[in-house]
């Protein structure tokens, strides 16, 4: 089934669910006024969103309205955490280069992760304010899940059945921040504002034989300011979710809400194009000797959304957003 967040008044937004085509929507309050609800009680409030889905699909639901996805929040407006890990190793190999970090020596075996902030998450068309554009303003692409409730030390194989929903992802980062930040050993901070969604959170049926291996084996398609900027395949995750999600419960339950990010989506192969500007300017580098792209100005758009191939259907939606100057 496919679930979205309309904007309210309430920090957590109203429950939708959305037809598979993206064209129809039907309240879902009386099962679970939010999103977060709905995960924390999954058990009972599944089945009841997936009898409103099949209503909805068959053309049974007399309240449906029109989908809009400009009337979107993040599916999860807010969430218990937020763990963004580097799952694929090409673009963790490139950012090396870009920032002069010594390898992780166990980095083939260990995914890397961040714990970021989770408390205010953006709408996959909302205005993204920043206050710099000498903060080397990035997006990044990824995918991510919703999980359950989650045990400690839990196996992989057995962390991958917690998997609630999928969720794509636009994590902004400022490059300038993040090099002082990574040699502290803190961690990210002021390097990572809010992170975007595109409106649909999907069950993994949803995507059938695109979801297998704790993957999504979708291309990413990237437009920066309506030009075509990458389409890298998701498939190519060296750590799948199952793996990440086991890696922030080594010493500590998650939340029924958390989510769970891979990192930006990067391909060996240059043809597919980047999901971030970094990599695309280490690359630069290593071609020409000096970057050539700058990162994002203000009033720059940026468009994300994961295709099927073939059919070219969204199964997330889109982001679609601008970046504006912060005001005090």
């Amino acid at each position: 089934m496919k679930l979205a967040t309309l904007r309210t008044e309430h920090p957590d937004g109203r429950l939708v669910v959305v037809s598979r085509d993206l064209s129809r929507m039907a309240d879902a309050a009386a099962i679970a006024p939010h999103l977060r609800a709905a995960i924390e009680a999954w058990d009972t409030a599944a089945p009841a969103l997936q009898a409103l889905y099949a209503e909805l699909n068959a053309g049974r639901h007399g309240g449906a309205q029109a989908f809009d996805s400009l009337l979107c929040a993040a599916p999860l407006p807010r969430a218990p955490q937020w763990c963004d890990g580097s799952a694929f190793l090409n673009h963790g190999r490139l950012m090396e280069k870009a920032f002069n970090i010594e390898p992780a020596p166990d980095a083939q075996s260990v995914p890397l992760m961040y714990q970021g902030a989770s408390d205010d998450f953006l709408g996959p068309h909302a205005d993204v304010p920043l206050p710099s554009e000498a903060d080397g303003i990035d997006f990044e692409g990824e995918f991510g899940v919703i999980v359950g409730p989650v045990p400690m030390a839990v196996a992989p194989a057995e962390a991958l059945a917690a998997v609630r929903l999928l969720v794509q992802i636009n994590d902004w980062s400022l490059r300038t921040l993040g090099p002082r930040e990574m040699r502290s050993g803190f961690g990210f901070l002021q390097a990572k504002p809010s992170s975007s969604f595109a409106p649909i959170a999907l069950t993994p049926d949803e995507l059938g034989p695109a979801w297998r291996d704790g993957r999504v084996h979708l291309r990413l398609q990237v437009q920066w300011n309506g030009a075509h900027f990458g389409a890298p395949h998701g498939g190519e995750m060296d750590f799948g979710f199952g793996e990440l999600i086991a890696h922030a419960a080594r010493t500590r339950r998650l939340s029924a809400g958390t989510v769970i990010g891979s990192g930006t989506v990067s391909n060996i192969d240059r043809a597919a194009g980047s999901a971030c500007i970094a990599e695309r300017r280490v690359l630069e580098i290593l071609d020409h000797g000096a970057p050539r792209t700058a990162f994002m100005r203000f009033g720059d758009s940026v468009q994300m959304q994961a295709q099927c191939e073939g059919s070219g259907e969204t199964p997330f939606g889109r982001i679609a957003q601008r970046v504006v100057q912060a005001r005090p």
